[in-house]
């Protein structure tokens, strides 16, 4: 009987040693992979002042930039955001300061080697310079992404309707600078051609596209972006977004805290749905040829912090105005416009 016993025992050890030892191999080769993409994705890139000067050994999760798993050393965020960019949003020509904006710029070819990283949740790239290269497509293979932000990096080109595979998302920046003048203002060598893959980002909190051309979307842009239930922050500043603001069928930015669509070419007047979201923090409408009357129930928006509607062609009564109870709010512009007492 004690013979029966150690041999079962015996068995189980080896049993047990070999799962473990399986096991490790499986962590270790997956160690290996995610070293060797991060080295495949630096290869690619110029770095001029050696920021990624730690990239190397074998303990990549004390590279500068890289934060891992806990226990396991998968790759789970890249935060290679310029530390010192350049953050006003003028005109061109820039050209030279652009080149310049600071020597910590990164640049060059973004690998798709990212691709083998399946455990990556957040991703900035933004204030580089990737200059006259798209939008890489297999961003739109990330499907564990929460957090992408290329926001000021450069890049020209159509934005890949295959962002839309990132259901995760949670927020999105590919604001860009601003690079030609057109009959709508300025504009940037990035755009959108059909909004309607954002649809598919049902997890979206935070959008922001500023100086992005949408003058291809026309008035599908609000329609679309109704359909976000989750959507908190909306920023669309100089996007060449023109003609009327269309009121959505049904009004379903149920958690909208912040619109911003400032230095549009809107032919509109205030649109009054929006007095219908009660969840409004900030209104940025300024520079919008906005025309007609500052709707009253502005004052009544009961989250209300920050108005800027600045330089349109609204009507109104400012007595009127200020007698509304204006529960919450710390900043309000309302000028170069057309009010009277």
């Amino acid at each position: 009987m004690e013979r029966i016993l150690v041999f079962i025992l015996v068995i189980l050890y080896f049993i047990s040693t070999q799962v473990a030892c399986n096991g490790y191999t499986h962590i270790n080769n997956n160690v290996q992979s995610e070293q060797k993409a991060l080295i495949n994705f630096k290869s690619g890139l110029t770095d001029p002042n050696n920021r990624l000067s730690s990239w190397k050994g074998n303990n990549y999760c004390y590279w500068h930039g890289i934060g891992c798993e806990n226990g396991t050393g998968f790759v789970v965020s890249i935060n290679l955001r310029n530390p010192y960019p350049i953050e006003n949003d003028i005109p061109y020509p820039l050209e030279n300061e652009y080149g310049n904006q600071s020597y910590m710029n990164l640049s060059g070819v973004i690998s798709p080697s990212l691709i083998k990283l399946k455990y990556l949740k957040y991703l900035d790239l933004s204030f580089n310079s990737f200059k006259a290269i798209p939008i890489p497509q297999f961003f739109g293979s990330m499907k564990n992404l929460i957090y992408l932000n290329l926001s000021h990096c450069g890049f020209i080109g159509e934005i890949p309707s295959n962002l839309g595979n990132l259901s995760n998302l949670q927020y999105l920046d590919f604001s860009s600078k601003y690079t030609y003048h057109n009959d709508f203002g300025y504009s940037s060598d990035l755009f959108i051609k059909n909004i309607e893959w954002m649809t598919s980002l049902v997890s979206l909190k935070h959008l922001s596209a500023n100086n992005v051309n949408l003058s291809m979307v026309g008035s599908q842009w609000i329609e679309v972006l109704n359909k976000l239930p989750m959507l908190i922050e909306l920023h669309l500043d100089g996007c060449s977004l023109f003609g009327s603001i269309p009121s959505p069928n049904f009004v379903n930015f149920t958690s909208l805290s912040v619109i911003a669509i400032s230095s549009n070419r809107f032919n509109s007047t205030f649109p009054e749905w929006l007095l219908n979201v009660s969840s409004l923090v900030s209104i940025d409408m300024s520079t919008n040829n906005l025309h007609g009357r500052i709707p009253l129930g502005l004052g009544e928006l009961p989250n209300l912090q920050h108005l800027d509607l600045f330089w349109n062609y609204l009507e109104g009564n400012i007595s009127q105005l200020l007698r509304k109870s204006w529960k919450k709010i710390e900043f309000l512009n309302l000028g170069a416009n057309d009010l009277h007492v």
